[in-house]
């Protein structure tokens, strides 16, 4: 999970009805497929997709010596292993360099930003319009810090978020300059409100070619592009590498995780995930601070 608006990522909701599938994001209007949630076939998982913040590493601080040996062997065995998480391109570009991963894909952005990892630039990036989800949002939520995207440059916001924007440009703009691009990522983030406040105000929102997921652990929501999920993005890369369905491999500990949980053959959530989306998960794995990706992947992949 990465910082929204400096926060983390998170949430799984809607400013339409539609959610991650098949084929080009407008034309999703229903949840992703039923997947079989059994165990791994003997040969274990071929396309693993891993979360960052709160999976991979405790936001802030560096992946353990354990996890990242976990993740080589699993790259070493001939599986593709593919960072899928909310941060941008810039923050997701040192977590590979920590994994030690030179070549592969790697989607940022909850999936809207597709990386070349070998080259470390985009290779697909799912863009829309901000203007209307920025002028429904005011609307709702007049003291609403705003910021976008730009793949590869940094972030322009309407504001000081509560997070840090160390990599890339970081512009305060107006709200007409925030609209005036495509982006992939609008990130709100409401101060001195609730999750709880935001949430309820967000049951009559629609705004057209839109989706959003809310955090975890306070009033921030990520819009992006109708339909573009990580589980959308997941699915797109599994067809084109050719990697049968059933070998497929997710963990998550976040609400916006959860199509790419539902998404996988088996569904890993951490355990300090929340409840809901420990549920939606296969099982359940260690604690962030106890490695709980490594004592999944060493099942099948011994460093």
């Amino acid at each position: 999970m990465e910082p929204a608006v400096g926060s983390r990522e998170g949430g799984d909701a809607q400013l339409t009805s539609a959610r991650a599938g098949l084929g080009t994001p407008e034309s999703v209007t229903g949840a992703p497929p039923p997947r079989h949630n059994g165990l791994m076939a003997s040969g274990g998982p071929q396309l693993i997709a891993l979360d960052v913040d709160g999976t991979l590493l405790d936001t802030g601080t560096p992946i353990s010596t354990r996890v990242v040996a976990a993740v080589r062997a699993a790259v070493a065995a001939g599986a593709h292993v593919v960072v899928t998480t909310g941060r941008t391109l810039l923050t997701t570009r040192p977590v590979l360099t920590e994994l030690g991963l030179l070549e592969g894909h790697a989607l940022c952005s909850n999936g809207a930003v597709h990386i070349d990892v070998a080259r470390g630039e985009p290779v697909a990036i799912q863009s829309f319009d901000p203007a209307p989800a920025i002028m429904a949002l005011r609307a709702l939520f007049p003291a609403m810090i705003f910021a976008v995207e730009k793949v590869g440059i940094g972030t322009w916001a309407t504001g000081a978020g509560p997070g840090e924007f160390s990599l890339g440009e970081y512009l305060l703009v107006d709200h007409h300059a925030l609209s005036s691009e495509p982006t992939p990522r609008l990130n709100g983030w409401l101060p001195d409100g609730s999750l709880e406040e935001m949430l309820l105000a967000l049951r009559s929102l629609r705004v057209p070619g839109a989706s959003w997921v809310h955090g975890e652990y306070g009033p921030w929501l990520t819009v992006s592009r109708q339909g573009v999920s990580k589980g959308w993005a997941l699915e797109q890369l599994r067809v084109a590498l050719g990697v049968p369905d059933e070998a497929t491999l997710a963990i998550g500990d976040g609400y916006n995780d959860r199509d790419m949980l539902r998404w996988a053959a088996h569904s890993v959530a951490m355990a300090n995930a929340p409840t809901d989306v420990r549920e939606l998960a296969d099982e359940v794995t260690g604690h962030v601070l106890e490695d709980g990706v490594a004592t999944v992947l060493e099942r099948w992949f011994r460093p």
